[in-house]
């Protein structure tokens, strides 16, 4: 997987945004202004890619446990976030996933109304 990749992948979803909230490095995906993804730029040039994404707690212990590249969620919480590293262990097909589980979570945390005007605007 590559930078290009992850982030066609991200904003392909429903509602999603880009920022830049913390340093002109951190790349952050957000879905109703809630945060599913984050990724250093500059560890994408230094080639050790990695992702931080929202998870399940008991489906992100059970990762941690089954592969060496998912970790606690590197300056998050250690209970809600992984951090995934890019190109180790984990296949691109399992990391799509992971999105996918982060950006759902995130997405069904928000209000009603929120969800009705993402929705409304992908109708468009």
């Amino acid at each position: 997987m590559n930078i290009q990749q992850l982030y066609e992948f991200c904003l392909s979803k429903k509602g999603v945004t880009e920022h830049f909230p913390f340093d002109e490095d951190t790349l952050v995906f957000k879905v109703g202004g809630k945060m599913f993804a984050s990724t250093s730029l500059t560890n994408w040039e230094k080639e050790t890619p990695s992702i931080n994404l929202k998870c399940d707690p008991k489906v992100a212990l059970e990762l941690r446990e089954k592969f060496d590249g998912i970790n606690p969620g590197y300056h998050m919480s250690k209970v809600h976030w992984n951090t995934v590293t890019i190109n180790q262990d984990v296949l691109d097909k399992k990391i799509l996933h992971l999105i996918n589980h982060s950006y759902e979570l995130v997405f069904s945390s928000l209000t009603k109304k929120n969800k009705n005007e993402i929705e409304d605007l992908e109708s468009r």
